[in-house]
């Protein structure tokens, strides 16, 4: 293939891409609004898109009509396509005053003037397309081809504060389209293929300065990636085919056109084109990213904000993590706000140039919504940060939801544990105003059985009565300790012994140290009531009350256990259950041990017929000091 041929063949395809590519951005301008609120378009970028395809889609059409010799091109296809090419530079001006700080009446009159020379331009073009039947005018392309390196000049002078960067976008897109100018406007055909491609290709830098002054319109990556990855694609199948498929070809020349293999070296490149597409694209997505738009990880931002609200038990703090993580990444100003409007209807990211709302869609009221606004260096909302801001709006409004039920559950149970706690002290001074009344009604009948048979004792007694009632009042309690406990056993046993005489014996065995355990106040005494009521006062001959204390461990817990054995005649199981619910002072004990110990209380009676009965109350002991006995 010669340099000829060559310079053809990358003409066709330059003017391919660049009508795919400029259809591309003229879809992506219409579906991507500056603001989802209005149907509102970017004018710049539309210009831009329209005036690509006028330039590329005429100069395609004129490439094929002359290669199918169908006569001579209309000049006004030409004149249309010149025209369109003429106006890119005035848009390059015009995106440079936008969106530079300088707004001063020779910023503007420079934009003016761009427009008037491309204005020119095109009724020059036209001029001699109507009088002259011929298309483009020469004088047109000289007047560019001179204006563009003033328009170069202009803006340097006029924007002096700008960036290095887009200063060197701004003179390599005018100063491309001086030559390229200069060279249409020479009318020689030129064997060059590299001078072909700057002269017909010349609109890509000036739409690539267009954009890039839009800084960071709001589908910039997306267009970025996919124009990137197709000219990546063209220049890997164009390659493929001059420096591999073309001298492989040309060694079967003296082939029938029917050469097999021939048609499997196309094929093969064919292949192996496709086979390489999706490493070039994912070349195209981190070129993009890390040094064009040098944009953060947002799978990591979306990682790193899902770590910390983790961390996090309210909405209110949830939300300031969620504002402060993405204020750093986006470089702008993150705040937010309680709404009572549920906007689960509309889109979660709204955004317009300058700001964005974003909606946490909670399950319930009250709703919040995340503002950003005052990004850094004008940048604008790209497509991939809005799905990376909806797929964040998601996990802080589950987060919050999470959150939510949590305090939720954690206030129900501190209500619940507050009413339990009420109910359980109202519940203990009913238990114990019902024991209180019980033990006084058996010690007066005690004492009333005296007076006929003893009077001495009856007296003796009722003095005892008197203190251990004044004891009584005076322990109001729900606790006392396991040593007034006893003492307290012991004053009622010693009204009972006045009763009983020899017949009732009484032990009492407590282990070392224990008296000053905290155990509910009256816990024993309806159990030795009962020993003697039920034990000894049964047996004929009397018998023996024992009562012992004692800590056992059990998994390396702590228990204290205290026992209550009467040596009667013993009861047998379906009555002792019978009495077990029908009794107010073991159904008691067992309510009490219950609402202060949990499962690990235990009230536990055994009795054998002619052995007695043995009464165990068992809890666990949570002092520490008590632990080390």
């Amino acid at each position: 293939m010669n340099s000829l041929n060559t310079a053809s063949l990358i003409n066709l395809l330059g003017f391919t891409v660049g009508v795919a590519l400029y259809a591309l951005l003229l879809v992506m301008v219409v579906r991507h609004r500056k603001s989802k609120y209005k149907f509102s378009l970017d004018l710049l970028l539309l210009l831009t898109a329209v005036l690509g395809l006028l330039w590329n889609i005429g100069e395609l059409s004129v490439f094929i009509w002359k290669d199918f010799g169908a006569g001579q091109v209309t000049p006004f296809l030409l004149a249309i396509s010149y025209s369109a090419l003429g106006f890119l530079p005035s848009l390059v001006v015009h995106s440079a005053w936008k969106n530079s700080e300088n707004e001063n009446f020779s910023a503007r009159l420079l934009t003016f003037a761009a427009y008037g020379l491309s204005g020119l331009a095109a009724l020059l073009h036209f001029h001699t397309a109507i009088f002259e039947n011929f298309a483009p005018s020469g004088l047109a392309l000289q007047i560019l081809t001179f204006g563009s390196p003033a328009l170069v000049v202009g803006l340097l002078t006029l924007n002096f504060k700008e960036t290095l960067k887009n200063k060197i976008v701004w003179i390599a897109g005018l100063l491309i389209f001086a030559v390229s100018a200069l060279h249409l406007s020479s009318k020689t055909e030129e064997s060059s293929w590299l001078v072909e491609l700057v002269a017909h290709q010349s609109s890509l830098p000036l739409a690539l300065a267009i954009l890039l002054q839009d800084y960071r319109f709001a589908f910039a990556d997306l267009f970025l990636k996919r124009a990137l990855s197709l000219l990546l694609l063209t220049l890997t199948a164009f390659s493929l085919y001059v420096f591999a498929a073309v001298p492989l070809i040309a060694l079967h020349e003296t082939h029938d056109k029917n050469d097999a293999q021939a048609a499997s070296v196309l094929l093969t490149l064919w292949v192996a084109t496709a086979l390489v597409y999706p490493s070039l694209h994912r070349f195209a997505v981190w070129f993009v990213d890390k040094i064009i738009l040098r944009r953060a990880d947002y799978e990591t931002l979306r990682i790193e904000i899902l770590d910390a609200i983790e961390k996090q038990n309210t909405a209110e703090t949830i939300l300031d993590e969620t504002c402060r993580k993405l204020a750093v990444a986006l470089t702008a100003k993150s705040d937010w706000t309680e709404i009572s409007q549920n906007k689960t209807h509309l889109p979660v990211v709204n955004y317009s140039l300058r700001e964005a709302e974003i909606f946490a869609p909670t399950s319930e009221a009250p709703f919040y919504a995340i503002n950003l606004k005052d990004f850094s260096g004008g940048r604008r909302l790209l497509s991939g940060e809005i799905e990376m801001l909806e797929a964040i709006a998601f996990l802080t409004a589950r987060r919050i939801d999470a959150a939510r039920v949590t305090n939720e559950r954690y206030s129900r149970e501190i209500r619940e544990r507050e009413f339990s706690k009420l109910a359980a002290e109202a519940e203990l001074r009913t238990l114990r105003a019902q024991i209180n009344p019980h033990f006084l009604f058996n010690a007066l009948t005690t004492i009333g059985y005296l007076i006929n048979s003893a009077p001495e004792k009856a007296f003796a007694t009722l003095m005892k009565l008197t203190a251990l009632l004044r004891r009584v009042l005076k322990s109001g309690g729900e606790f006392s300790t396991l040593g007034e406990e006893i003492e307290l056993i012991k004053s009622y046993l010693e009204i009972e012994q006045a009763r009983f005489e020899e017949r009732l014996e009484v032990e009492i065995e407590v282990a070392k140290g224990l008296e000053k355990i905290r155990v509910p106040a009256f816990i024993l005494q309806p159990l030795v009531e009962n020993a003697v009521k039920h034990g000894i006062s049964m047996a004929k001959s009397g018998g023996l009350v024992k009562i012992s204390a004692c800590l056992e461990t059990e998994q390396e817990n702590i228990f204290l256990k205290m026992s209550v054995f009467d040596s009667g005649e013993g009861i047998r199981a379906d009555k002792l259950l019978q009495n077990k619910k029908n009794g107010v002072g073991l159904n008691n004990i067992e309510q009490r041990l219950r609402s202060y110990y949990g499962k690990t209380a235990v009230l536990k009676i055994e009795s054998k017929i002619g052995k007695g009965t043995t009464a165990e109350i068992k809890f666990q002991i949570l002092d520490s000091k008590i632990q080390k006995l």
